[in-house]
C-alpha cells in the first residue's frame, strides 16, 4: 500500500508543529503505520482527517511518534562518571548550575539529576523538556512503578519517595521542587540559555545528520563557556571541535 509521507509530514509540520522530516524516515514511517492501523485508517490522508478531530487520537499519535524510553541511572557506569566530572569541573565554575535535561520523558532522567544534585550537596537548579504534554503530566507527578525504580538503591528509594496507597512510589516534594517542567520542541523551539549543564541521552539518534548536527549547536550554543554537554551511550560525537566541544569523559563533553 502506498503511503503519502510527503503529504503526512506537511499535514503535522502544519497542524501540529512538528518537523518529521528530520527523523530517520525509515524509522518513522514504520513508527507512523503501526499507529495509523489502530484508528483503522487505510490512507495517510484518512488518518490526517481522524487526527484533526480526535483530540485522542492526536494525544495517542505524538506519544507513540516520541520515543519514550527511559529509565534512572540509564547507563549506571556512565552516571557515575558524570558525577565525577560535576564535581571536578562544574561545581568549580558556579557554586549553583544550571542544569538542562531536554527531552527528559518520563522524568526519571531529571529526578535522577535531582538525586545526584542533593547526595553532593550542589544548590543547582533543573530546566525538564520534552515534546509531549502526556509524557510531561507524568513526569510532573513523579510516580513511578518499583520495577521503574530498579536502578534506585533502597537507600534512596527511602530518602526520596513516598510509598503510596496504590503500591506505586512518588517523589517527595523537596525533590520536586528542584525542576521546573516545560513543553519544548529541540527542532524548532527557542532554546535554553546559559546553562551549566546540558543533559539530552538517546535521542538525536533518531535524527537524520543534519537535524542532529543543528541539534548540537544549538545545545552548544546554550551552554556557558566551561559548561557541559552529556549524551546518550549510542551518540558519540565524532567531530566535537565543530560545535566548540571538546571531549572530557566517555559521552561528556565541554564548551572549549
Amino acid at each position: 500500500m502506498a503511503m503519502n509521507f510527503d503529504f503526512f509530514n506537511k499535514w503535522v509540520q502544519d497542524n501540529l508543529g512538528i518537523r518529521l522530516e528530520a527523523y530517520k524516515e525509515r524509522q518513522m514511517q514504520r513508527r507512523i503505520g503501526n499507529i495509523m492501523q489502530t484508528t483503522g485508517a487505510k490512507t495517510l490522508e484518512e488518518y490526517a482527517k481522524i487526527l484533526s478531530k480526535d483530540s485522542k487520537a492526536r494525544e495517542e499519535f505524538i506519544e507513540h511518534l516520541t520515543i519514550n524510553v527511559t529509565e534512572f541511572y540509564r547507563n549506571k557506569d556512565i552516571f557515575d562518571e558524570f558525577e565525577d566530572v560535576l564535581k571536578k569541573i562544574v561545581v568549580k565554575n558556579t557554586s549553583r548550575p544550571k542544569i538542562w535535561s531536554a527531552a527528559c520523558s518520563t522524568g526519571a532522567e531529571p529526578y535522577t539529576l535531582a538525586m545526584i544534585l542533593d547526595k553532593n550537596k550542589i544548590n543547582g537548579s533543573i530546566v525538564a523538556t520534552d515534546i509531549d504534554k502526556v509524557i510531561l503530566d507524568k513526569a510532573k507527578s513523579g510516580r513511578y512503578s518499583l520495577h521503574e525504580l530498579k536502578n534506585v538503591s533502597k537507600t534512596d528509594i527511602s530518602n526520596y519517595f513516598s510509598k503510596r496507597e496504590d503500591g506505586d512510589y512518588e517523589v517527595k516534594p523537596g525533590l520536586k521542587q528542584k525542576i521546573t517542567f516545560k513543553r519544548h520542541d529541540l527542532l524548532k523551539d527557542c532554546y535554553e540559555s546559559r546553562c551549566d549543564v546540558i543533559v539530552c541521552r538517546n535521542v538525536t539518534i533518531y535524527f537524520k545528520p543534519d537535524a542532529r548536527d543543528e541539534v548540537y549547536q544549538n545545545f552548544a550554543d546554550a551552554l556557558n563557556k566551561g559548561g557541559i554537554f552529556f549524551t546518550g551511550a549510542t551518540e558519540t560525537i565524532n567531530n566535537p571541535e565543530q560545535f566548540g566541544l571538546k571531549k572530557v569523559a566517555s559521552f561528556i563533553y565541554q564548551k572549549a
